[in-house]
């Protein structure tokens, strides 16, 4: 199958996938393995592998095309989401994402409880899952919510949004990670932290004025008028007994961006010899989040919890497992995409996609997240898709690659409700009913994946006039010769 048909056959097998997991609740894993594979079958990708007469292979089957797919996601960033998930178990675990944002409370003071919040939940977010991250900070919501007397909804969506926003651009969020990796700039964590830190701007803003807005006519049933305060933030740090320092609380954090920003600058800088490999080898990212992983164990180490390290990775693992299996389901899909004349058929007729451009990974991450719910399933599919179409969007560049990732997790963030587990955590936790989550937390999470995308599309912007200004000084200096100016 060729042609119009394949992309219609393609529409087709996402809208099934969607009604699979959102409908009729199949798990992500099994409804994205079944659809590649009817997919394949459908496209006519040959069932066994066919060589040439000299035995080499010349299109691969289809059923080492869904193993290829399968093994090289494992391959690519397995490690790295099982070490970054760990790295934020331990920094629950011994109190570190609490010390971290009481140090975005006393940068910012109480004065502005709600950007305190917003910046609070965007930090711990880096390294913590959004839901579990709103559950741990949520003590500290409701104290300062008593001590400052401001809106505990406004409080909620400031903390929800900051969440929310790290959790889909910043690695070593899974979801990011696997997105990199998949598009092919998965050795270039760094630019997609630092471009994830920048697109980051437009929906904190959007956020803290939508939080200060809705506050005032959203009322939550734990207001500061309340006299019982369930945990104050006291009792909440007596829980740990005593916090890390701010050095030790960082350290898992801020040592594998160090490591992964030494090994950038080594490369760029041409270094060569022992010395350069040395500072390539520990800023790959399995190697600098492993050295992260040793500094989060001796945090545990010093907060005399090493008895309960064994427990607590095998919970991280039986988190991170669905994560692993529907990330490489997802490559299982890019990979059967890539496998059929799809990718030829659209880069033939590819003029309306370029006119969409980076509005096409957003737009398809939006619908699979409003859909099924998951951002992370959101992310990860939407890689696998937009990959092999990267050339043809014209966003194969590694810094329009990594725009691209950008674009989709501001998609996987637009909309959040019923479907995802996040838009109970947020409503409960913050003392609110459904429909009063609905107008906070749906509408919350919308208002910042647009914002993203509006930030991402300028930045895309400005490359596109730094590359026509390129041109015309390159055009320019022709001229001058032609003319024997020069």
């Amino acid at each position: 199958m060729t042609g119009l048909p394949l992309i219609i056959a393609f529409i087709i097998a996402i809208v099934l996938m969607i009604l699979a997991i959102s409908k009729f609740k199949i798990h992500p894993f099994l409804a994205i393995m079944a659809i590649s594979l009817i997919l394949g079958l459908v496209a006519g990708i040959p069932l066994t592998n066919v060589t040439e007469a000299d035995g080499t292979v010349k299109t691969l089957g289809l059923a080492n095309v869904i193993g290829q797919g399968f093994s090289g996601t494992f391959t690519s960033i397995g490690i790295v989401i099982i070490l970054g998930a760990l790295i934020g178990t331990i920094l629950e675990k011994t109190g570190a994402a609490l010390k971290l944002a009481d140090m975005v409370i006393h940068l910012v003071g109480k004065s502005h409880p709600e950007l305190a919040m917003e910046l609070m939940g965007w930090v711990v977010s880096i390294p913590v899952f959004c839901d579990s991250g709103f559950v741990i900070l949520n003590p500290i919501r409701k104290a300062l919510v008593n001590r400052t007397g401001a809106s505990s909804v406004a409080m909620s969506i400031g903390l929800s949004s900051g969440l929310y926003i790290a959790h889909v651009f910043i690695p070593p969020t899974p979801g990011p990670i696997a997105a990199a990796s998949t598009m092919g700039v998965g050795n270039n964590l760094l630019l997609v932290m630092g471009m994830g830190a920048l697109c980051s701007v437009f929906p904190l803003i959007a956020g803290y004025f939508f939080a200060k807005h809705i506050g005032t006519k959203v009322t939550a049933n734990d207001e500061a008028n309340q006299n019982e305060v369930h945990k104050t933030y006291e009792e909440l740090v007596a829980e740990y007994g005593k916090l890390p320092n701010g050095f030790n609380a960082l350290a898992p954090i801020i040592v594998p961006i160090i490591l992964m920003a030494i090994g950038s600058i080594a490369s760029m800088a041409g270094l060569t010899g022992t010395i350069n490999s040395i500072l390539q080898f520990l800023g790959t990212p399995i190697i600098a989040l492993a050295v992260g992983t040793v500094f989060g164990i001796i945090q545990l180490s010093g907060a005399g919890k090493m008895n309960e390290f064994y427990e607590l990775t095998n919970d991280t693992l039986k988190t991170v497992g669905p994560i692993l299996f529907v990330t490489a389901a997802g490559g299982v899909l890019g990979k059967v995409i890539s496998s059929t004349d799809m990718i030829n058929y659209i880069t033939q007729n590819a003029t309306l996609l370029e006119k969409i451009g980076i509005f096409f990974p957003f737009l398809l991450a939006a619908i699979l997240k409003t859909a099924q719910g998951s951002s992370t399933v959101a992310i990860t599919t939407t890689a696998g898709i937009v990959a092999p179409l990267l050339p043809v969007l014209g966003l194969g560049s590694p810094v329009r690659t990594v725009l691209a990732v950008m674009a989709i997790g501001a998609g996987a963030m637009t909309v959040s409700h019923a479907n995802d587990s996040y838009s109970w955590v947020v409503p409960n936790f913050g003392a609110m009913t459904l429909e009063q989550g609905y107008k906070t937390q749906t509408v919350g999470t919308l208002i910042p994946g647009v914002s993203a995308m509006v930030e991402i599309s300028l930045l895309t912007l400005f490359l596109s006039f730094l590359k026509l200004g390129r041109q015309l000084r390159e055009d320019a200096y022709e001229i001058f010769i032609c003319f024997g100016f020069i």
